[in-house]
């Protein structure tokens, strides 16, 4: 890697799951505000940008520190796009209006709070080690899909999601599975601009706890962040 890579967060304004999601206030802050706070600390970029369609979101963005310098086009702020098509294209506009070419990108979710900034630099620390083509993030997954997840069939019969040849008695007995938490992607910029999926011949994982993984996206989640985060300052 020859520079600084770009970090994207992408947040549009609509959010079926809990009213203007990205800014409400958690822990005396709005939402994305943890995650850009997290971004400047890691101290891994010289730029952050923001992908929103919304002026509101905009606006605390710039307040914390983040760069939003374009509007996200309609199409990409609809509940039927996709992710990896709104990062590419805050990654061009990038590349443009910086005039730089990024050697690699690191998106951090806005809904993700949880994570710390050594998660932003051991996980790109990991990337660059390996060669990775890209990287994800994942946390040991509660259910195993060879043991306790099931799935129903066309015809109607339940069934492990997937079995071995020989069968799985006990939990700790299974192939380890990993829950992704949506938390940090990583890319090379060729990876990122000539794919359309996520898992690559050279996809590194890096595995997260599970109380740095919580993904915000209900009422609940919003209560069991903010606890986790006041039980976290009661103990330092």
């Amino acid at each position: 890697m020859t520079n600084k890579p770009l970090c994207t967060i992408c947040a549009r304004g609509g959010s079926k799951g809990v009213k203007d999601k990205n800014i409400r206030p958690l822990k005396g802050k709005p939402l994305i505000a943890h995650t850009i706070e997290q971004a400047i600390e890691s101290g891994i970029f010289d730029h952050i940008v923001i992908s929103t369609d919304s002026d509101a979101i905009a606006e605390v963005a710039v307040k914390y520190g983040a760069e939003v310098f374009f509007k996200r086009s309609p199409e990409l702020a609809s509940d039927t796009a996709g992710k990896l098509d709104v990062i590419k294209d805050a990654f061009m506009r990038s590349e443009a209006h910086y005039g730089i070419r990024f050697d690699a990108l690191v998106d951090l979710d806005a809904t993700s709070p949880l994570r710390d900034a050594s998660d932003i630099v051991n996980a790109y620390n990991m990337f660059v080690e390996n060669d990775y083509e890209n990287l994800i993030t994942a946390m040991p997954s509660r259910r195993s899909p060879y043991f306790n997840l099931v799935e129903r069939t066309s015809d109607g019969k339940v069934k492990l999601s997937k079995t071995l040849d020989k069968a799985v008695l006990r939990r700790q007995d299974a192939p380890k599975t990993y829950d992704m938490n949506a938390s940090i992607y990583i890319w090379k910029r060729e990876a990122l601009l000539n794919n359309e999926t996520l898992f690559l011949e050279k996809t590194g994982l890096y595995v997260m706890p599970e109380e740095r993984s919580i993904d915000v996206d209900t009422e609940l989640d919003f209560e069991f962040v903010e606890f986790l985060m006041r039980k976290k300052d009661a103990e330092r």
